[in-house]
């Protein structure tokens, strides 16, 4: 059976136009929301009277056979479909006939649409949550272990103080606290139900909407119905999370390349999750991390794509509406494929502490010391300059700044003592990051337990 078109056309509609019409390769996916949805709306139907009890009953047990002949592969879309709704209702119409032909009433594909991607947007910000909560977790577990391994921080990309590793990766996991707070605002930008509010303007028939939320697990019903077919604020929301989630999944990405090469040589690579040349066989590239990298760009666009195809719509729905799942879905899988890899890439990632700590130069000491200028009374602008010249000394000499015999350092400024010397181990520079938030291991482990807390605090959603 093919649902018939509407008689208000004569002909068929031109192979092309069905071909760009057809919205299958989009919204295939959402079948299990479209079931979903369509269920809640026949029991509503049932309250209003508009169907029986045995309608109902065979409308419920018919989508839940098209739902396991979708399943096992015995049913598929045809071209003709045009999309997930419309194949859904066929199937349900072959299987049990008239009932099926009822379930459509005071419903349209606008409410219907938005309400599955309302459905189905809520489970991916649920699952992607419990992914960012298991790298979270990663990122801690390797961070206790390196509170003491020392490697340079960078301004710049120059070498400017030292840090610890565990702070390097602590930096990491807020920034993924912060993801969980915008992936779930867009999580909670999904409770409001759209449906029963028909094309455009509401309904001829007093459905129980407040039901049907609470069917469905939505918290509250959409107030207008010209806005409720029309929005797609909630899908921005994610894609906007997404997009700077992609950001901080991309910084790490752009360390670990430049970590994983011979001029840094601070990480080995897991072979699981590199790759090599079709040329140099003594090639070992960082190609997850590349991925990585390249993931900021594309869920930017994704962004920016539907920002644009919402930019100049008038009310109320539009097919360019259609569009959103393009960008959403691209969105959602780029994400569903890259958090797996960086998860296995930073279970597995081997540091190479030698390498960090050969790093720290003997130059990183210059902040510690102008601040232990200040500690002396000197103003903050004169030990700054004092420092600098004694900095620019050593350059010209070939020396490093604790090479520096202290009667020279005295005739510099007379503040200048032995202490001057415990200054330029580079635990000793860490142990003075001490600071709330500092890298300080003092301040790093206090850190683990608001890190901790964080995540007790904020359970997968």
């Amino acid at each position: 059976m093919t649902v018939a078109r509407s008689g208000r056309f004569a002909g068929e509609r031109a192979p092309a136009f069905v071909a760009l019409n057809s919205s299958l390769a989009l919204d295939w996916r959402l079948w299990p929301e479209d079931i979903e949805g369509s269920v809640a709306h026949a029991r509503a139907l049932l309250g209003a009277g508009i169907l029986s009890a045995d309608e109902f009953e065979a409308v419920e047990d018919g989508l839940a056979a098209v739902g396991r002949e979708i399943e096992s592969g015995a049913f598929v879309p045809a071209d003709a479909d045009e999309d997930v709704h419309m194949a859904v209702e066929r199937r349900l119409t072959e299987l049990i006939g008239d009932a099926g032909a009822r379930l459509h009433t005071g419903r349209s594909r606008n409410d219907q649409v938005v309400t599955d991607v309302r459905l189905h947007l809520r489970r991916v910000a649920e699952r992607q949550d419990a992914a960012l909560a298991s790298l979270q977790e990663v990122l801690l577990a390797r961070a206790v272990d390196h509170v003491e391994t020392v490697l340079p921080a960078y301004t710049h990309l120059q070498r400017a103080q030292v840090t610890s590793l565990a702070q390097h990766l602590l930096a990491y996991f807020w920034m993924l606290d912060r993801d969980r707070s915008r992936l779930e605002a867009a999580r909670r930008a999904c409770l409001e139900l759209p449906l029963g509010a028909g094309a455009a303007v509401g309904l001829d028939f007093e459905l129980d909407r407040e039901a049907e939320a609470v069917d469905l697990g939505f918290e509250c019903v959409a107030e207008n119905s010209l806005d409720a077919v029309a929005n797609r604020d909630f899908v921005v929301d994610y894609l906007a999370a997404a997009a700077q989630l992609g950001v901080h999944v991309s910084r790490l990405g752009a360390e670990l390349v430049l970590w994983a090469t011979a001029e840094f040589g601070f990480v080995r690579l897991p072979d699981a999750y590199a790759g090599g040349s079709s040329i140099m066989p003594q090639k070992k590239n960082p190609d997850a991390a590349e991925l990585m990298r390249a993931a900021a760009p594309r869920l930017t666009a994704d962004l920016g794509g539907l920002l644009g195809v919402l930019h100049g719509l008038p009310l109320a729905y539009n097919t360019d509406l259609r569009e959103d799942k393009r960008y959403l879905f691209d969105a959602v899988d780029c994400l569903d494929q890259i958090l797996p890899v960086v998860r296995g890439m930073l279970e597995e990632v081997t540091f190479d502490e030698a390498r960090m700590a050969a790093a720290c130069d003997p130059f990183l000491a210059a902040t510690d010391v102008a601040d232990y200028l200040v500690e002396k009374g000197v103003p903050f602008r004169e030990a700054h300059h004092l420092t600098g010249g004694l900095v620019r000394r050593c350059l010209e000499k070939g020396e490093g700044l604790a090479e520096v015999p202290l009667e020279d350092l005295r005739a510099l400024s007379p503040a200048f003592d032995e202490g001057y010397y415990g200054l330029h181990e580079p635990v000793a520079q860490l142990a003075r990051k001490r600071s709330r938030g500092g890298s300080a291991p003092v301040r790093v482990r206090e850190q683990f337990g608001r890190a901790r807390a964080a995540l007790s605090a904020r359970p997968c959603c």
